[in-house]
């Protein structure tokens, strides 16, 4: 049975539609992993800390932020998620490390290339202190980021990964210099050549990372940015002669960091479990041969179940974070024990697992399109009897009507697909009306709401009716721009979960799609998380005329904010920092005003002044050619003024 109807049975099995019934069907539980739920009032809930009795009722918060008109769309962080995500992921750790009886440490680093904005690196930069994790940076820009992230932090570790120019080295020697617990990784033989040259220069002993390219590779989307064929890292035989050149000049005991990349979300941990096993026996190897290793850096990979199908599927990951910690552990620790080397220091650089959960987004519908599946029978025969020749293929199609039963919907689906085709032909023949044409798509499209209907009551839906729930959904305009706050779900087709986040204590009646405000086609959503299933379409409600529909897409904290662009000149959102207090009411810790249509005109080099010169001198014009009032012309004055100062999208009316 498919998986929408299966639920919504066993919703009408149990009586009265209720909350977790709705829970059920977005898959709450399955993508939420605790942090996410429903409340018997229907309002999507928040428990940052995991715990039922310390909630965060979204609905809430978005009606208190329109109260202080902040209005949707608008991103919505939970610090308190971050902060959770990291202790999870530093316990996960420190388990597997008694449990194996392992001897090294660990040490969680944040590659801010995941989220860049600033509250969010302050926020993981502070846990850090705690938690002995440190940050990481990927280009010159974010380099400059982190050291200024960690003045007076000369503990917190910094990992520098990405290609590096001589400026790029000598800033990271000079911070080592400093008192930075800092480590260029080395990705190319030119760095190395030149982190020597400005060690000797400065008379600095740093410490030295280096990238090997494995045999090994990720799994998932990213799987090719791992293996033989990676962009980053050295191949074994550049390796060995690394270590040989640092050797030579006298500095093989600064080479203290091995370091790979597995891939981003990796959803099979079998191929996690090769690459750290390659990895390890590549560590202990180095060592034998006189490297100063003594920190193994895993970096990133591990995925994020976005779709809840805790599968291999792209969109998800089919392991758990303790099962990462404990293969991590166990693999480094068996080809340490069989070298005889001392356990190294673990490093992971986990920045999607941090903070995907983080964030969600939160817009309003703005209305509907739907196609009409009541045909109107009475009208319909009326305009036949009108047509001096009725075509055969509205006949047929009419008959269909008529003569549909659940006993015969196969026979009928298909005669009335091969009727509507035939009709279709003729109109575009200059054979048929255009009434007959209406008549056409009214029974077409009321005998496969018809069909799907007695459909979905059986064990199964047939194959031919599969894309029948597709076909006759409805499309949901939403205020906000896929571009610029989900690029990932246009760009790479990545699953988010999306779920209303009130009205869950009704059923909801309709499928749909999500469509953005942009004017681009591709501007839509339409790939929902669920069980194991390729969903297409999303259950959703009713539009009341008296209620703003609100929805939520979730687990975008990763990636998404700083990958988004300004298609249509959709600017960021507003961002909304939302934390739970000790007494348990939810607080606004930190309020980022979206971008406003000045600052996004500004940035694709826009002069306002100059436009609204020239503006005014057109109004001008108006106005002495008597096309304008004196009074029109200011007020479109004053819009052009407001409008500048406005917000990218749509702004409510005032209640």
């Amino acid at each position: 049975m498919h998986s929408f109807d299966l639920k919504r049975k066993n919703a009408f099995l149990d009586g009265k539609w209720t909350a977790q019934d709705s829970a059920r069907i977005y898959c709450l539980n399955e993508w939420g992993k605790g942090y996410f739920d429903a409340d018997p009032n229907g309002h999507l809930v928040v428990q940052p800390e995991k715990n039922p009795e310390r909630r965060i009722d979204l609905y809430d918060v978005i009606e208190g932020l329109r109260e202080r008109e902040i209005h949707t769309p608008v991103l919505i962080r939970f610090p308190d998620i971050v902060a959770h995500r990291l202790r999870s992921i530093r316990e996960s750790f420190l388990t597997a490390i008694a449990d194996h009886d392992y001897q090294g440490s660990y040490c969680g680093v944040y590659p801010i290339k995941v989220n860049q904005q600033r509250h969010v690196c302050e926020e993981i930069r502070d846990l850090g202190d705690d938690l002995d994790f440190g940050l990481e940076a990927g280009s010159k820009p974010e380099l400059l980021a982190v050291l200024g992230l960690t003045t007076g932090r000369n503990h917190m570790p910094i990992v520098c990964n990405g290609f590096k120019d001589d400026e790029y080295i000598e800033t990271v020697i000079l911070a080592s210099k400093m008192g930075r617990s800092i480590i260029p990784v080395v990705e190319n033989f030119n760095e190395l050549r030149l982190i020597v040259k400005h060690a000797q220069r400065y008379d600095v002993r740093p410490n030295i990372g280096m990238r090997v390219k494995l045999s090994a590779r990720g799994a998932g989307r990213w799987e090719s940015s791992a293996g033989m064929r990676s962009k980053f890292g050295l191949f074994i035989t550049e390796m060995l002669e690394a270590l040989e050149y640092l050797r030579s000049c006298g500095m093989a005991d600064c080479l203290k960091m091995l370091h790979c990349h597995v891939g981003s979300q990796v959803s099979n941990i079998r191929q996690l479990k090769n690459a750290v096993n390659e990895l390890a026996h590549i560590f202990t190897e180095l060592q034998r041969l006189g490297a100063g290793l003594d920190t193994l850096n895993v970096g990133g990979g591990l995925g994020v179940d976005y779709d809840g199908s805790q599968s291999a599927y792209g969109s998800s990951i089919n392991y758990t974070l303790d099962e990462y910690a404990a293969d991590v552990v166990d693999r480094i620790k068996v080809a340490c024990d069989g070298a005889d080397v001392s356990h190294p220091r673990i490093v992971t650089e986990c920045g999607r697992a941090m903070v995907a959960y983080s964030s969600a987004l939160v817009f309003d519908v703005l209305g509907t399109s739907r196609i009409d599946m009541d045909p109107n029978i009475e009208r319909i025969r009326s305009d036949m009897e009108a047509e001096s020749e009725v075509p055969q293929p509205v006949v047929d199609l009419l008959e269909a009507w008529d003569s549909l039963t659940d006993r015969n919907i196969q026979e009928i689906y298909h005669d009335s697909v091969q009727a509507r085709d035939e009709a279709l032909s003729l109109f575009n023949l200059g054979y048929l009306s255009l009434p007959m044409r209406s008549a056409t798509e009214q029974l077409f499209w009321g005998v496969s709401r018809k069909v799907l209907d007695w459909a979905t009551k059986r064990e199964a839906l047939p194959e031919e009716f599969q894309r029948l729930p597709e076909l006759l959904s409805d499309i949901y305009f939403c205020n906000f721009s896929l571009f610029q706050s989900i690029p990932d779900s246009w760009a790479i087709h990545q699953v988010f979960p999306v779920c209303p986040i009130h009205r869950l204590d009704e059923e909801p009646k309709r499928r749909g799609i999500l469509a953005d405000i942009t004017c681009d086609s591709d501007g839509k959503v339409d790939r929902f998380a669920d069980r194991k299933v390729d969903k297409r379409t999303l259950e959703l409600h009713e539009q009341k005329p008296d209620q703003r529909y609100y929805l939520g897409v979730f687990l975008v904290g990763a990636y998404q904010e700083i990958l988004g662009d300004l298609h249509n000149l959709f600017g960021d959102t507003h961002a909304v920092h939302v934390s739970l207090s000790e007494a348990g009411a939810w607080e606004i810790d930190e309020v980022v005003e979206g971008d406003t249509v000045r600052e996004v005109l500004d940035y694709v080099q826009y002069n306002n002044e100059a436009i609204r010169r020239d503006i005014r001198r057109d109004l001008e014009t108006a106005v002495r050619e008597q096309r304008l009032t004196v009074s029109e012309s200011k007020s479109l004055l004053q819009f052009y003024d407001r409008g500048l100062e406005g917000y990218t999208y749509l702004e409510q009316a005032s209640d």
